[in-house]
């Protein structure tokens, strides 16, 4: 299949936002791409693309209406949004890394190639406050394997009172989450700190432990569309089950969590492998209204129950 894009084809023929959304869609489908880093079909692909490009805030058609569709467009505006579809055709790089741009509760992210593109169903959880969970509002929060941030500066968004720990074992990654925590101007109660799960935590105890961490199997990593060969390995790789982190997460919580605290982590398709290996630990798979699945919560009391026994 020839999946080169022909730009100057596009900046001669095209004419309006309409004509460079609907060629965009044309050339995502022809290429086969893979969607799921932002948006989930060529269409939202190509508009949300194209709005960027003209530097149009992503809700400007909302505002408009059909109207923006008709307006033309300068031979050097269809010049850039051409190139950018050019790049995510023939290099499949996730349409996030091109803007360098996400969202995540409903907040925008820097993101670029040292880190994940924030899709987690725990954006549902944030917004419900975990209130099935939680009996108080928690103080002292730890965002594990945080990549860009995007996690723990949501939390503090839904927790305003309380402090959240990044914590990450890369360097590269804490880096971004440290521009996003600028950006959102959280330096005060958003701490980014360097260390391999909990192991630089020492005397550190939270009322709240999130955990994305990378939990992707030997055989799905095998199986993965190209788009994702452009996030960083370290942050989905877990081994021939995908939880070589979960493991040892599990052992050290208890030791970093207040008596009435709660952990949860995000296993997502190594869910199976979790009911397996532990079937008598006392784990809670949230339903998620919103989509998603693999996310686990568990008490500390059924965590130390499990370890003790």
């Amino acid at each position: 299949m020839n999946n080169s894009v022909d730009i100057e084809q596009a900046v001669s023929d095209m004419h309006s936002m309409l004509d460079m959304v609907r060629w965009a869609v044309s050339q995502f489908n022809q290429a086969g791409l893979f969607y799921g880093h932002g948006t989930d079909n060529p269409w939202d692909e190509a508009v949300c693309l194209t709005l960027h490009t003209l530097n149009l805030p992503q809700d400007m058609l909302q505002q408009t209406g059909e109207q923006l569709f008709q307006a033309r467009l300068t031979e050097t505006e269809k010049r850039a949004v051409a190139v950018l579809v050019k790049r995510r055709v023939e290099e499949r790089i996730p349409l996030a890394y091109l803007m360098n741009q996400a969202w995540f509760c409903g907040l925008p992210f820097y993101v670029d190639e040292r880190v994940l593109i924030p899709r987690s169903p725990f954006a549902e959880l944030i917004d419900d406050k975990f209130a099935q969970w939680l009996s108080r509002t928690p103080t002292q929060i730890l965002d594990l394997c945080t990549g860009g941030g995007c996690i723990a500066i949501a939390l503090a968004y839904a927790f305003e009172d309380a402090i959240v720990d990044a914590v990450d074992i890369s360097p590269e990654a804490l880096e971004v989450a440290e521009l996003n925590i600028i950006e959102h101007q959280l330096s005060e109660r958003v701490y980014p700190i360097k260390s391999d799960l909990m192991d630089a935590l020492t005397g550190q105890k939270y009322d709240l432990i999130i955990s994305n961490p990378p939990y992707v199997d030997a055989e799905d990593m095998a199986d993965l569309p190209d788009e994702f060969h452009h996030e960083p390995e370290l942050a989905l790789a877990a081994g021939d089950d995908g939880l070589d982190l979960v493991h040892k997460m599990l052992r050290q919580a208890p030791e970093h969590l207040t008596d009435d605290g709660w952990l949860f982590v995000e296993v997502g398709n190594s869910q199976i492998h979790m009911e397996h290996i532990y079937p008598d630990l006392a784990l809670q798979w949230v339903e998620f209204t919103r989509g998603g699945h693999g996310v686990f919560a568990i008490s500390r009391a059924d965590l130390v129950a499990y370890f003790d026994q």
